[in-house]
């Protein structure tokens, strides 16, 4: 049984701030920002605004857009690595909404639960439920997937150029228009690790940068290999001499913490599947210098990264590599299309990687591609640590769905903060009755009830 995305609708505040009016305020250069990071715009959640409203928001668009009704819908989970309570899901805080709309108890009958594991929980959510469609299980119904998050960092720390908010959600069938998943692909790679985490209580995570973006590298090359093995096995892919399973991708969609991470990825994972063709000794040729390797290949992440003499000489390499043809023409082909909305949004943690999915079909679409039968493979990571990898091809019915993304309209409501302004929102000095903006027709968080026997509950209402 075919089973896969159906439609994607995303969801972002609509308050940002500038990375060159924040690079400035904060002492870096503006250029370095945007070239190192690829940070533009960074989304910033208002007063009003958690990551479980931002969901609801994104699930009721989809609904409207598609004309549901809550019986149509069997499952709804929500992805997130910003709960706001250790025991009540935060998809049952998205019904509660949506049933605002719907009326009482429309949605008793859905199941579902809020799935963690850092970036790569809302893959894992999509995974159980594909795998529910293909069982049998949804008798007709569909699924949704939301993936919403608010990425941040403490103030004047590395993390806090790479923040942002939004949500993404998925509606899942077995009649997909746009994106059937391939079956028994799916690879997984897991490991005890300390190199991002948020201890119970605190509001900002506790980053090991270098130590994170390298151990993202090695899972999701490790899950690679699971995944290729397991597509040469199933007969999805055959290699011929000379080729490499990304050579079977059309697409390339990475996590995207910040999107020139996704650049950095992917040529770490090129080098390594073209280490052993005979074109990797026609590039390094041509540009002049080895490959370098560290003291000691076998070595710990940490002895590699003390390693200061290679880490030196492999940032050289790979700054040279990026640049050359071979390689350019990969990252315009595979990847340059998913970045695009990164930059103009930031880091959603669980939803980056949706994210860049939704900015590559719009944006090939945009190129007058033909993008029916086109293989996306997907490199999921999640800090703690887990990296999974699967794919999937475009339906025949894309372009109902992709013809009408337009995400400049989308985001072009939004309002500039200022650098006080948004410092304040940072610091949350501010009630959700004291918003900054006042929209129409959404969900927004009204109160946090402090009173010791009910401290916590959460009210929501939808604005008329």
């Amino acid at each position: 049984m075919a089973a896969g995305i159906d439609d994607i609708t995303i969801y972002i505040p609509r308050l940002y701030i500038d990375a060159a009016d924040f690079a400035k305020a904060r002492g870096l250069d503006p250029e370095k920002l945007q070239k190192g990071l690829g940070v533009s715009q960074m989304a910033i959640v208002d007063t009003n605004q958690d990551p479980a409203c931002l969901a609801a928001n994104a699930c009721l668009q989809i609904m409207q857009k598609n004309k549901l009704s809550p019986e149509d819908i069997g499952r709804l989970y929500v992805s997130t690595e910003s709960s706001f309570d250790e025991s009540k899901a935060m998809n049952s805080y998205v019904i509660g909404m949506l049933e605002q709309v719907y009326g009482q108890g429309a949605f008793e009958h859905c199941g579902g639960v809020e799935t963690k594991f850092a970036c790569v929980s809302g893959s894992y959510a999509l995974y159980d439920n594909t795998n529910w469609i293909r069982a049998g299980e949804a008798e007709g119904k569909h699924a949704l997937v939301v993936v919403s998050d608010i990425a941040k960092y403490d103030m004047g720390s590395s993390g806090e150029m790479t923040q942002g908010a939004g949500a993404v959600v998925m509606l899942l069938n077995d009649e997909p228009r746009l994106l059937a998943f391939d079956p028994k692909v799916t690879a997984t790679s897991i490991k005890d690790e300390y190199d991002f985490y948020r201890p119970f209580g605190k509001e900002t995570p506790i980053v090991h940068g270098q130590y994170s973006n390298l151990l993202y590298m090695i899972q999701v090359r490790k899950a690679l290999e699971i995944y290729k093995k397991k597509a040469l096995a199933s007969g999805l892919m055959k290699l011929e001499p000379g080729e490499t399973i990304l050579d079977h991708m059309d697409y390339l969609n990475m996590h995207l913490p910040y999107s020139n991470m996704g650049k950095k990825a992917l040529a770490y994972l090129v080098r390594h599947e073209w280490r052993q063709l005979p074109r990797w000794k026609k590039i390094i040729q041509e540009m002049g210098i080895p490959e370098p390797v560290p003291k000691d290949p076998r070595g710990t992440i940490e002895s590699v990264l003390g390693d200061e003499e290679f880490m030196a000489k492999d940032h050289e390499f790979t700054k040279l590599f990026t640049k050359t043809r071979e390689f350019q023409e990969v990252y315009e082909a595979k990847l340059a299309s998913s970045l695009i909305a990164s930059k103009m949004i930031g880091n959603l943690y669980t939803a980056s990687l949706y994210l860049g999915f939704r900015s590559c079909l719009e944006f090939e679409y945009q190129k007058g591609i033909d993008l029916n039968g086109k293989r996306i493979g997907f490199g999921s990571y999640g800090s703690g640590s887990s990296a999974m990898v699967f794919s999937g091809t475009i339906q025949p019915q894309y372009e109902e769905i992709v013809k009408n993304m337009n995400l400049e309209a989308e985001l072009a409501p939004r309002r500039k903060l200022t650098l006080q302004e948004y410092e304040i929102l940072h610091e949350n000095k501010l009630s959700p009755e004291e918003s900054m903006l006042h929209t129409k027709r959404e969900f927004v968080l009204v109160d946090v009830n402090t009173t010791v026997e009910s401290r916590g509950e959460r009210r929501y209402i939808f604005n008329e």
